[in-house]
């Protein structure tokens, strides 16, 4: 796969120059840890025990960090090829415009959340103890984005050229039917709830983009406070009791 060289594509291209440090710095981890695995026997063993997404270690163990961790780890060459080279090609250009922190944001809020869509999942209607891996989740969210960002690139698929707004289309369709094929080692689920987180960090209002942390962290505040509150209004009961009581007594 490749870009088109037309004129009425360069617009939608990055340009030249060096990759930004946001894509550069998830492709050189991604690389290492792959080559690490494939390489180091014992290390692949280690990391699949630790670190990929394994939803009854995330509920029964606490193996919080799985959510995040199982983006790094791939399971065979194309598989790691094809995540890396899309995100070579749109994650550069969404980077550019959107500045590496917020792309980071992007990243992690599409690829975490499509990890913890497939524990839910997992344990609903397949067999929450079968590992997942890849960086797809997050790949999926970059491609949808991408898509709606600028519909009309021009991509050459093998040798046809395609609208990146139709290629996504296709990869979704691929996706959604092949949920229906719960054993074929991909995880579709991982991929469709990709696309969802991507389109939902999209919309989200003006100014509230980079917030991804903080509403989380303002309600977590809000139920201490509510329960400093009950435990100072029980507090207050059992005193009052007590002076009751020792007043009849």
């Amino acid at each position: 796969m490749a870009f088109s060289t037309r004129s009425y594509a360069r617009e939608y291209l990055g340009g030249g120059g060096s990759l930004p440090p946001g894509v550069k710095g998830l492709i050189i981890a991604n690389s290492v840890i792959f080559l690490l695995m494939w390489l180091v026997g014992p290390i692949e063993r280690v990391f699949m025990q630790w670190f990929a997404l394994v939803p009854t270690d995330v509920v029964t163990r606490f193996f919080v960090w799985q959510p995040v961790t199982y983006l790094f780890l791939h399971g065979g060459f194309m598989h790691i090829l094809m995540n890396m080279l899309y995100l070579w090609f749109f994650g550069k250009d969404l980077e550019d415009i959107w500045g590496t922190r917020k792309f980071l944001q992007f990243y992690f809020f599409c690829g975490v959340g499509a990890g913890l869509v497939v524990v839910l999942a997992n344990y609903l209607f397949s067999d929450p103890r079968i590992p997942t891996i890849g960086a797809s989740g997050a790949i999926f969210g970059v491609l949808l984005v991408a898509a709606v960002l600028w519909p009309d690139r021009i991509i050459i698929l093998i040798i046809f050229p395609i609208k990146l707004k139709y290629l996504v289309m296709i990869l979704g369709a691929f996706a959604f039917f092949g949920l229906s094929e719960p054993n074929s080692g991909v995880s579709q689920v991982a991929h469709l709830s990709g696309m969802l987180f991507g389109y939902v960090f999209l919309k989200m209002p003006r100014g509230r983009k980079m917030e991804v942390v903080a509403p989380m962290r303002e309600s977590y505040k809000a139920w201490k406070l509510a329960r400093a509150k009950r435990k100072f209004q029980v507090y207050m009961k059992k005193q009052q009791g007590g002076d009751r009581d020792r007043w009849v007594n």
